[in-house]
């Protein structure tokens, strides 16, 4: 039987190349973004999350395999916490049921290597205890810009915090995380087609091997994280950034 994922984000970027590639090696990939895909819902909404939820379960049954979170973006508006925390907990939280049916469950969320840059540690708390209306009314009082930022290592550390539970590892369900570099995708390109953006974020994100991501890339990592044959990893965020993390924390482990 083809190992069924659900990916979200899947119409660009890393969600598109992953679910491709889960296409190509036999997979069954339920694509899931806001317009396009086998479930269209918009994460940002507690009626869209419900709606993915649904239209997946109607989708699959009562099992599923794995589920790839890659829905995301990059604004400096609410939608950022709205999207990247808040619609990535309810992607995961809505299909663990269906995990714990599946066969070797994995679920794979994306933080970012933004996660480790200026964040805002009050909205970070506040996504982690788990009140959107209340973080969102915390957020209208920061600076726009930390949003990305702080909402990708809240996610990153609820995976962690997660990950060793009962209702994740205790069911069998790994679940870990990934935190990309500089990716050419669609949500980065206004940005790199930007000199001076790109010089910036160049300068805040440096990669030693001398170029940006590729999403083919990614998918690999995501693939081989929410397959059986990882059978040990638990509660990890791998960084996949073409030496940024270890540019910027030097030979620091803690």
């Amino acid at each position: 039987m083809a190992r069924t994922v659900v990916i979200t984000g899947a119409d660009s970027g890393i969600g598109k190349a992953t679910a491709a590639l889960a296409e190509a090696r036999g997979w069954q990939p339920i694509r899931a973004d806001l317009n396009e895909g086998d479930v269209k819902a918009d994460l940002a909404t507690s009626q869209g999350r419900a709606a993915f939820v649904d239209g997946v379960t109607a989708l699959v049954g009562e099992r599923l395999d794995a589920v790839i979170a890659c829905a995301g973006v990059a604004l400096p508006t609410l939608l950022t916490l709205k999207v990247n925390y808040f619609g990535a907990i309810a992607t995961f939280q809505g299909l663990r049921p269906l995990l714990t049916k599946g066969t070797s469950p994995r679920a794979v969320g994306i933080s970012s290597f933004a996660s480790i840059m200026q964040t805002d540690s009050e909205l970070v708390e506040a996504c982690l205890f788990g009140d959107e209306v209340a973080t969102l009314r915390i957020a209208e009082g920061n600076e726009p810009a930390v949003y990305y930022a702080s909402s990708k290592a809240a996610f990153a550390r609820w995976m962690r915090r997660q990950a060793i539970t009962a209702d994740w590892a205790g069911a069998g369900i790994l679940l870990n995380g990934i935190a990309p570099g500089i990716i050419e995708t669609p949500m980065t390109k206004p940005m790199l087609d930007d000199e001076a953006r790109r010089a910036q974020l160049e300068q805040e994100v440096p990669m030693p091997i001398g170029r940006h991501g590729r999403p083919e890339e990614v998918a690999e990592l995501l693939l081989g994280l929410a397959s059986p044959a990882n059978s040990m990893m638990v509660g990890q965020i791998l960084f996949i950034d073409g030496g940024a993390e270890a540019t910027v924390r030097g030979d620091t482990l803690w």
